[in-house]
């Protein structure tokens, strides 16, 4: 099947009656999204009624709208920070939700440099489930005969920790994958993995890659579709494969595997999986000893029909090394979704990257929209933002998404800008425009100025006894390299040069003071997960900056207004930075990351 044939192919009848009954959900759901909102507002609020955040705010038993807009503030990670922690902390009575705290969600984004902490209850499972069930129904009327082969998937767990009241805290896909919903899961065809449980549940990065890896290798054949969470991750898994090919052929020619894959569950689970094939063995040597691996993917496993990950947002970035190894497959993004709530599902997975929009499914939560851009009214604390229903939002216009949860979740500011492209029924349509605030992503990292600014500032003490400080700085995510890593342009004073510069070595420690001084997640994401690289500082010519400034006044900018840009992805800005570069350095060792017990 062609690429074209696969994207732009009119939607098929359902393929199954299952399918049938889950593409008539979406569509009731979706022709009632008012009703269905005003439903499930009232559910939360009812059932919550008797906990002590909304006491506060006296609403009396109130479940309707005007009263809960009235009554009811907006809010940030911030405002919640208090109850969470007492929940953290092991208090058990009803502060934010009826039901019992299960567990918490650790969000990608972070406060004071930790990972935020998502409440959530057992039954955010049901609902998360059921998201996931609508979307091969959905992928099935674009793309035939999945249920004829597997998915290359590369899932992962990554590691949790405890609060002090004994609560869980990880990452949402760690709490689904280890949940009964996804480990005693009925058979469906159509959602047949080459990856056995045991591998994705393995806590260990390498054994769980390796063995993911080795399952896909030994059913190259049967698998009709590629795939990870985000785009990044499945970069990491060519990236591992290109490290790994022969040891990986090693294995697979002899039917004996690596013995740095000590957890026993995994070699069990793999005893049935692979036996000698000397003749995959030298297929696997001989198309990755080539330098050139351009259309990787469908060379190794030539039934592909696409990838599915996700590649809008920050993750768009690697579209163009996705098409190298992909030679252009189609590129599906299925979903949305956070830590604080699963949102909706993009209705034609196979459009274009450019073109992906996500029909929020209204009875996932109460949401609402501040407006924002240009013609939004400003926001300050004596005037609150007058928020948008779902129903309401008005097509070309951006939003910043606000959700109130079962879990007890009360007109949280998520933090996410939306654009509304259009309706499926009287559910709205949202392209993923950016996270507010957000300046550098390689992962599941976000960093904003702030953060930059501070680890900027931290690193700048290592350069103080040799009398030299940055006089100014940008940056970008290089999403070129694999993993990816993040570059920051300096432009330094040394007021000494002759005798008191600050030395290679010296230099390089600065690119780990900023690593140090960066988030928890971040620094996961470079010791545990390897899906960041060693962060690089490239120093510029004095004056760099200078030109940077002449050139954005040449293109119009105000020389009264003109800041330096904090992070830089036009290329000609690039082109000039690079050009001016007298040192490059990186950091010689991985900063500090421990799982430790929430405090």
């Amino acid at each position: 099947m062609t690429v074209d044939s696969v994207t732009s192919s009119p939607p098929a009848p359902p393929a199954s009656e299952k399918d049938a009954k889950a593409l008539q959900f979406i569509e009731e759901t979706t022709r009632n999204t008012d009703s269905v909102q005003e439903r499930v507002l009232s559910e939360i609020l009812s059932r919550n009624s008797e906990t002590e955040y909304l006491k506060r705010f006296g609403l009396c038993g109130a479940t309707d709208r005007d009263t809960f807009k009235s009554k009811v503030p907006v809010v940030t990670y911030e405002d919640l920070q208090p109850e969470i922690q007492r929940i953290a902390n092991g208090d058990r009575s009803l502060i934010l939700s009826s039901h019992p705290i299960s567990e918490f969600l650790t969000s990608s984004g972070t406060s004071a440099g930790e990972r935020k902490l998502m409440p959530t209850i057992h039954e955010e499972l049901d609902r998360r489930t059921l998201l996931y069930s609508l979307l091969m129904p959905v992928m099935n009327l674009y793309v035939p005969d999945l249920d004829k082969g597997k998915g290359l998937y590369f899932l992962f767990v990554k590691a949790e920790s405890k609060t002090p009241g004994g609560l869980v805290a990880r990452p949402v896909l760690t709490s689904y994958y280890k949940s009964e919903h996804f480990k005693t899961r009925p058979y469906d065809p159509y959602n047949d993995y080459t990856s056995p449980n045991e591998a994705i549940l393995c806590a260990d990065s390498f054994q769980s890659m390796y063995t993911q890896m080795v399952c896909g290798l030994v059913m190259r054949h049967k698998v009709l579709r590629v795939g990870a969470v985000f785009a990044s991750g499945l970069l990491r898994a060519i990236r591992f494969l290109q490290l790994n090919w022969r040891q990986l052929a090693h294995d697979i020619h002899n039917g004996t595997l690596n013995p740095k894959i000590t957890d026993p569950s995994l070699r069990e689970s793999m005893s049935g999986t692979l036996k000698p094939d000397p003749e995959l063995s030298s297929f696997i040597i001989q198309e990755c000893c080539e330098e050139n691996w351009e259309g990787i993917i469908p060379r190794i496993w030539p039934n592909t029909k696409y990838l599915d990950v996700i590649v809008t947002g920050a993750m768009a970035q690697y579209i163009p090394t996705l098409d190298y190894y992909s030679n252009g497959l189609p590129l599906a993004c299925t979903m949305y979704a956070s830590s604080e709530c699963y949102f909706g599902l993009n209705l034609k997975p196979m459009c274009k990257p450019s073109e992906v929009s996500y029909t929020i499914m209204p009875n996932m939560a109460y949401f609402e929209f501040i407006p924002h851009g240009p013609s939004a009214p400003p926001l300050s604390k004596h005037s609150p933002p007058r928020l948008v229903d779902l129903a309401d939002v008005e097509v070309g216009k951006e939003y910043e998404l606000v959700i109130t949860t079962y879990a007890g979740l009360c007109r949280y500011r998520v933090g996410d800008i939306l654009e509304v492209t259009g309706f499926h029924n009287a559910a709205p349509q949202f392209r993923f425009v950016r996270r507010k605030n957000v300046l550098l992503s390689i992962d599941a990292d976000k960093t904003d100025e702030a953060e930059l600014q501070k680890a900027i500032d931290n690193a700048s003490v290592l350069l103080r006894e040799f009398n030299t400080s940055v006089v100014e700085y940008t940056s970008f995510a290089d999403t070129k390299t694999i993993p990816g890593h993040y570059v920051i342009y300096w432009e330094l004073l040394v007021k000494d040069p002759a005798n008191n510069s600050p030395s290679h070595e010296v230099l390089d420690k600065c690119c780990l003071a900023m690593e140090e001084s960066l988030n928890s997640v971040y620094r996961q994401g470079r010791v545990a997960d390897n899906s960041i690289g060693p962060l690089e500082i490239r120093v510029v010519k004095n004056g760099t900056f200078e030109e940077l400034m002449d050139y954005a006044i040449s293109r119009g900018a105000s020389i009264n207004q003109y800041k330096a840009p904090r992070c830089v992805n036009f290329s000609p800005i690039m082109e000039l930075l690079d050009s001016r570069v007298v040192s490059v350095h990186f950091s010689p060792s991985a900063p500090h990351w421990t799982p430790e017990r929430r405090r």
